[in-house]
């Protein structure tokens, strides 16, 4: 439960929510124009197909843009996509980073707290400890 609260905080923090409903938005509108602009692309399915091989940056070959429209929305559809997948990708290790720092903080503080009552301890919590300090 930890870890998803600290990701929505960092989603909140990033806005990194609303960039990715504008690139869902822009990317059904591309799928639209390219699929009135471009003569080989019939439906709304083969648009959204099109888009898809655009930003995964695949480009099967089926379905290619020869207007000069598609082409441009093409264009402005992959700069998104890779300026969205890099903020996903920041967002995502910044989550990483904060859960060990969490984890490394939470040992510190044990370690710390059976430090203090260091003549109370057993052999075996002594040599908890010691072990514990060796990996951090």
């Amino acid at each position: 439960m930890k870890t998803y609260q600290i990701f929505r905080k960092l989603v909140r923090a990033t806005g990194v929510h609303k960039v990715v409903l504008a690139f869902i938005i822009f990317f059904m509108l591309s799928a639209f124009i390219i699929m009135l602009r471009e003569p080989q692309i019939n439906n709304y399915n083969d648009a959204c197909w099109y888009c898809f091989a655009v930003i995964s940056t695949c480009g099967f070959g089926d379905i290619v843009a020869t207007s000069f429209t598609a082409r441009v929305v093409s264009v402005l559809l992959s700069i998104f996509a890779v300026v969205v997948i890099a903020m996903l990708t920041g967002v995502i290790v910044n989550l990483y980073t904060r859960l060990l720092e969490r984890r490394v903080r939470g040992s510190l503080t044990d370690v710390m707290d059976r430090l203090e009552h260091l003549s109370e301890l057993s052999k075996e919590e002594l040599d908890d400890i010691s072990e514990r300090v060796r990996k951090l």
